[in-house]
């Protein structure tokens, strides 16, 4: 049995370069209760509006390109039912508190920039295994950190954050999380070069812990649960 469509109206905003004057755009899109916001943007782009322009790639909640505010709310377009709109309408703007490229689409270099600041790479120690040799991590490693391996870097994080718009010098809770990541891992050697940034107003001390970030994260990690373990780890340090 075919699901019944109805016409939905997406309010999309619109900005034609960086810098330029946004400005909002209506379209009314067929959807059933399965259509997703990715699904309303690409029948727009094809049938209405060549011009309006997003990102997305897998459409499977992996890749976490498609990320948009539908509502208010960050969400991967590609995850997030349209036909649910209860007064059949949803408005859809670019993440919070990012700078805007063209339409939904952000600029993604400062984020880049702020996550280089937490080392997110393994710091050998002295005594890893050289060469071909490995270093074999039991079950009980691999699980200290693996909840944080699974960030998608799609930013629902940092624009659910209340402070990395009010708050320059914050990295925001992706980043956090990366270092965590890191700093949880039993093959590494890197905190001195990461607790200098997390110790700071760059890092948890920012953070009021209302645990928006951990809220819409699409794949379950919880970025205030590392901001909180940040601040509990360099509280026992000293």
């Amino acid at each position: 049995m075919t699901a019944p469509t109805r016409a939905v109206t997406i309010r999309v905003r619109r900005q034609q370069a960086p810098g330029a004057r946004p400005h909002h755009s209506d379209y009314q899109v067929p959807a059933t209760p399965h259509t997703t916001v990715l699904d309303a943007l690409r029948w727009v782009k094809e049938h209405c509006d060549p011009t309006l322009t997003f990102r997305w790639s897998c459409a499977s909640g992996v890749c976490g390109a498609c990320g948009v505010m539908a509502d208010g709310t960050p969400v991967l377009a590609c995850q997030q039912p349209l036909g649910r709109a209860a007064l059949g309408s949803v408005s859809i703007d670019p993440l919070a508190d990012m700078p805007v490229e063209r339409d939904l689409v952000v600029d993604l270099d400062p984020f880049h920039d702020s996550i280089l600041q937490v080392t997110p790479w393994l710091v050998p120690s002295d005594d890893a295994p050289q060469g071909e040799g490995r270093h074999v991590q039991s079950p009980a490693q691999l699980a200290v950190y693996e909840e944080f391996a699974s960030c998608i870097d799609c930013l629902l994080c940092q624009a659910a954050c209340p402070q990395v718009g009010e708050d320059s010098d914050f990295l925001g809770p992706a980043a956090v999380a990366a270092a965590i990541r890191f700093e949880a891992d039993s093959r590494d050697d890197g905190s001195d070069l990461r607790r200098s940034v997390l110790d700071s107003e760059a890092g948890y001390q920012s953070c009021v812990f209302d645990g928006s970030c951990s809220a819409v994260c699409p794949q379950g990690v919880d970025p205030a649960g590392a901001l909180q373990r940040a601040a509990l780890d360099l509280r026992d340090e000293l």
